[in-house]
């Protein structure tokens, strides 16, 4: 199984980094999850979009969510592309009100929002209670805490685990998330803070603090805000973790 780190950056694009953003491949296989501001771009040095077999979302604040439009654009008017959209449509596992969030953003005026429907090229899931098969893969969301409905994922493909935490605060399903986990991908937006907001994000310590309670194998640090101290939140988790830890890079390839 490979992860490729299509944007790191958390909560707005970055000066060196797309948003949040996600390939994973095992076999012939390939999904995505979340595809935020400036990912479609990245995505296309390191697969044709065509080529993804599920988009999976974390939650739809626009650093996770906003290229869904573009893609859009993609999906429906490149000419000749390898198959037909419509009659192969994408799968898109997200919460339950994707489809009207979708429209909002393509829509082009607010009096054709009730006509606009993106079901013609994308397949509408919402988050299952159930593990996803999409071929050898096994994704199982877990609730987080964060402002909106969000989502972890358990990503499960040849013998190996990767754990995505999309964006949380500190909360009990860390644990169930990261279990076991080969690589745990964990967001930590900022440095450990007595008045940080509860229910958000994560700092470096609490991310390495999650990465030691779960036995992860190895931790690495994404949602990296532009404004933050990236080097002081590496330091952090170094300081609590003793695994391998490292920050997320664009366009970074990691085998698991």
């Amino acid at each position: 199984m490979r992860l490729t780190v299509l944007g790191c950056s958390g909560s707005i694009v970055g000066p060196d980094s797309p948003a949040s953003g996600y390939l994973v491949e095992s076999g012939d296989t390939r999904i995505v999850l979340d595809l935020g501001n400036g990912t479609l771009g990245a995505l296309q040095r390191h697969l044709d979009p065509f080529a993804m077999d599920a988009l999976f979302f974390s939650h739809l604040h626009p650093d996770h969510c906003a290229d869904f439009g573009a893609l859009t654009v993609l999906r429906r008017y490149r000419p000749n592309p390898p198959y037909d959209t419509r009659e192969h449509r994408l799968p898109v596992i997200a919460p339950e009100y994707a489809p009207q969030r979708f429209a909002q953003l393509y829509a082009p005026t607010a009096a054709e929002l009730a006509e606009t429907d993106l079901s013609d090229v994308y397949e509408f899931r919402p988050i299952p209670e159930e593990p996803v098969r999409i071929g050898p893969f096994k994704v199982t969301a877990v609730p987080m805490a964060h402002l909106c409905p969000t989502w972890g994922y358990r990503v499960e493909a040849e013998g190996k685990l990767l754990a995505y935490t999309g964006d949380t605060g500190p909360c009990g399903e860390l644990a169930e998330l990261a279990e076991g986990a080969d690589l745990f991908l964990a967001e930590a937006s900022w440095e450990e803070h007595p008045t940080a907001p509860a229910g958000v994000h994560l700092s470096g310590h609490q991310a390495a603090r999650a990465a030691v309670d779960a036995g992860a194998g190895r931790l690495l640090l994404t949602h990296l805000v532009p404004w933050t101290d990236h080097q002081a939140i590496l330091a952090e988790a170094r300081e609590t973790y003793s695994g391998p830890v490292e920050l997320a890079r664009p366009d970074a390839t990691y085998e698991i």
